[in-house]
């Protein structure tokens, strides 16, 4: 079963804060009983970093929002799941949402596995880097992905 043109509700790279509940209304749907999300925040802390991480910086490729809505249709695939995804670029401090995904789906199985493929996806293949900033100053350039 081919994926439809409607299961990608949602698939922005954004300037602006993400917003989980309007994530969770585009992909709100009476046929769907279960519903996962993932939130991607900015931690404070990173194995490779010798001090604590105050910042990251995101910038995108012109095309990412279009990968991004592939990889989203991709991770739907054949399944009757609902994807709304955003990822943030800019400066982001400790805390802020860097991706959100909500996935929507008739069973829980469906939801989890949609979702995960997702998140993995936008780790390797979406053309997003991100610049590490550290409290001493250091800044590192980390390859593609969130």
């Amino acid at each position: 079963m081919p994926v439809s043109t409607h299961a990608v509700r949602v698939a922005a790279i954004s300037a602006r804060p993400l917003d989980l509940d309007a994530h969770l209304r585009a992909i709100d749907d009476p046929r769907m009983g279960a519903v996962t999300t993932f939130v991607g925040r900015v931690r404070d802390h990173d194995p490779d970093a010798a001090t604590a991480v105050v910042a990251l910086e995101y910038s995108a490729h012109p095309d990412a929002e279009s990968a991004l809505h592939d990889l989203a249709a991709a991770a739907v695939g054949p399944t009757e799941a609902l994807v709304a995804v955003s990822h943030r670029v800019g400066t982001l401090g400790i805390g802020d949402a860097a991706v959100v995904i909500a996935v929507a789906s008739a069973h829980r199985a469906t939801a989890f596995e949609v979702c995960r493929t997702l998140i993995e996806t936008i780790k390797t293949d979406l053309p997003v880097w991100k610049k590490q900033v550290e409290s001493d100053g250091t800044a590192t350039w980390l390859g593609l992905g969130g």
